[in-house]
């Protein structure tokens, strides 16, 4: 199987290096708008490195990894789809709902594969969760308390691009939320700071962000997010029920203390990163991806359940900045989504 990956920057450079050592992977084609660090990456990993991307397409590739600057997502998922070429794409497919739907109607017309790069759904921690959910371990659940906190901000001349914070890092606990419960999300009331740097103020966007949202059986669920976690990256979720209650994201590596004189101490080595943390999980999506291509499983991640995330960070968004509750109801492609 050969492969192109476009786009070599740090979590391309990720993705080809574990594709690169894949028993069904017999060759990559890299690009990247840098041509150098494309070049570079193909010499460390002894694969080829093209000129730019329509050498991709003409060169002849079985599938297509897109890892490029966001801006770029949906105009790569369409030609792919006319070339007829299956897709693995990183997160989101667009910055809006327009451009993220006429992608997946290319696709959809086109009648190829595109899986999204929603990691968490391939984590043990989430998976067990979701376990715990399905099986009736927890008994009816009545409470979902999400949270993902960065250890530092991002570069300030990236902000402007990142789509915001409910976009670009609320947008996987919303997946999760759906993944693990089944259920989806009927109504979001959301609310934002930018009292941190002005950095962020100056992006238009905000540093630290908490949602309340209701899903469809009545279960209520919180999910907040930070970019200025000095302690460390953390994420976790917890889920109670009636006759029980489990938490992800919960080790020896948890960036968190214990104000209780007999608690558990802080991590000596707490998580400094999502690619650190999620390590496991990128490989074994990338693994699936090259399943699918195969036709060996079915896509664990469709456009179509990435919308349903972006569709509730949009809500969230219209919350913060009209100050009121919204129903997702309101927000533009509500078209049932791919089996949970």
């Amino acid at each position: 199987m050969r492969i192109g990956v476009i786009g070599t920057g740090r979590i391309g450079t990720i993705h080809a290096k574990t594709l690169s050592r894949h028993r069904e992977v017999g060759s990559l084609i890299l690009t990247d708008a840098d041509g150098a660090r494309a070049q570079e990456l193909a010499h460390r990993l002894g694969e080829t490195a093209a000129p730019g991307v329509d050498e991709i397409f003409k060169w002849g590739v079985d599938a297509v990894v897109i890892t490029t600057a966001t801006s770029a997502h949906a105009e790569l998922i369409g030609r792919a789809a006319r070339s007829g070429l299956p897709v693995f794409c990183e997160k989101p497919i667009a910055l809006d709902l327009p451009g993220t739907l006429h992608a997946i109607a290319e696709v959809e017309t086109a009648g190829t594969v595109l899986q999204m790069g929603f990691q968490r759904r391939f984590d043990t921690g989430y998976t067990g969760a979701r376990e715990a959910v399905r099986s009736g371990r927890l008994g009816r659940l009545h409470t979902v308390r999400a949270l993902t906190s960065d250890q530092a901000p991002p570069p300030a001349e990236w902000l402007p691009l990142s789509g915001g914070l409910y976009r670009d890092t609320l947008i996987h606990d919303f997946d999760m939320l759906r993944w693990v419960t089944g259920h989806e999300v009927v109504d979001v009331y959301a609310a934002g700071s930018d009292a941190g740097p002005p950095m962020f103020r100056a992006a238009g966007d905000v540093d630290t962000a908490a949602a309340l949202l209701t899903l469809d059986d009545g279960t209520l669920a919180t999910a907040t997010a930070t970019r200025l976690n000095g302690a460390g990256y953390d994420v976790r979720m917890e889920l109670a029920g009636e006759l029980d209650q489990v938490v992800v994201g919960l080790d020896d590596r948890t960036p968190i203390a214990s104000t209780e004189p007999s608690g558990p101490p802080a991590a000596d080595k707490p998580w400094t990163g999502f690619l650190e943390r999620f390590g496991p999980a990128y490989e074994a999506e990338l693994a699936a991806f090259v399943e699918v291509v195969r036709g060996e499983r079915a896509n664990p991640c469709d456009g179509r359940e990435a919308l349903q995330a972006l569709r509730i960070a949009e809500a969230c968004e219209v919350s913060r900045r009209e100050h009121r509750a919204v129903r997702l109801a309101e927000i533009p492609g509500g078209t049932s989504a791919g089996a949970f």
